[in-house]
């Protein structure tokens, strides 16, 4: 089973649901696609055996062999190449290595270069299996680099993924082919705006997903209408805790310094489980 961990915004307590999960459960893969700022491995702390560089294919110009006839322009989607006179401009920048420019060249005068992006890094904590990827520094292009750490999902396991925070296309591309969704909100009014627009995205990629509420006993009761009105199952309620903040904040695990919240993730486990039965 892919149980994927997803927000409609950042600081909900994502990672904090896809980690103590992970570690609450046996036979078990963590998959840390938030590539642009993974931080899973904070608290993890796995030991990291292999590390796979990643690259993207660039379009490279043939100047002896090229006449600018600009159909390479036309059939690029991302505008990362521009046909000017007598030169052909490449934006490595926007170009999304989606190898159309050199199929459809008439000329046969585009050839593809690799162009690094980031890493996977594999590794493991005891018998918990562990992987994901780092964008470079400057890298615009996450998806092929989250396509690349699912590569490494083992079917054998029940595999977690991080997601990243929002709803754009490093978010559906870390979702994409789960099993379930698991939503990480907070009752709040921007929590609720961001948790509705998630809503829809899962609904139309027909993703079976549920609620967990972070910080529960704080903001408002409007989240738990909406979930009521729109059906939305509330899998688990996790506390505004000083504990748990301390937990965070030095880098531990909410189920190893609380070990009382085990039980509560396992049932987590069990839950989501039931909805897809």
């Amino acid at each position: 089973m892919i149980i994927s961990v997803a927000s409609g915004k950042g600081g909900t307590g994502k990672t904090t649901v896809s980690v103590n999960l992970a570690l609450s459960l046996t036979n078990v893969q963590l998959l840390d696609c938030d590539v642009e700022e993974p931080n899973a491995h904070l608290f993890i702390k796995p030991e990291i055996k292999n590390t796979v560089p990643v690259y993207i294919p660039i379009p490279q110009i043939d100047k002896e062999k090229c006449d600018f006839c600009g159909r390479c322009q036309e059939v690029c989607a991302y505008n990362a190449l521009v046909v000017i006179k007598d030169k052909v401009l490449v934006f490595p920048e926007l170009c999304h290595g989606c190898g159309s420019c050199t199929y459809f060249c008439p000329k046969e005068a585009i050839k593809e270069v690799d162009k690094e992006i980031g890493c996977v890094e594999i590794g493991e904590k005891d018998s918990l299996q562990f992987a994901h990827g780092q964008l470079n520094i400057g890298q615009a292009m996450s998806p092929p680099l989250i396509r690349t750490v699912k590569q490494y999902a083992n079917p054998s396991r029940t595999v977690i993924i991080d997601a990243p925070p929002g709803t754009s296309c490093p978010v559906i591309e870390s979702i994409k082919g789960s099993d379930f969704c698991i939503l990480v909100s907070e009752p709040t009014p921007f929590g609720l705006n961001d948790l509705k627009l998630a809503v829809e995205v899962l609904r139309k990629m027909k993703i079976p997903f549920g609620l967990v509420l972070n910080r529960a006993d704080i903001g408002d009761e409007k989240t738990d209408a909406y979930c009521q009105k729109e059906n939305v199952p509330i899998l688990m309620r996790i506390p505004f805790k000083k504990e748990i903040a301390s937990c965070y904040s030095r880098g531990e695990n909410i189920v190893g310094a609380l070990p009382e919240y085990k039980e509560k993730f396992e049932k987590l486990y069990k839950d989501i489980v039931r909805c897809r039965t």
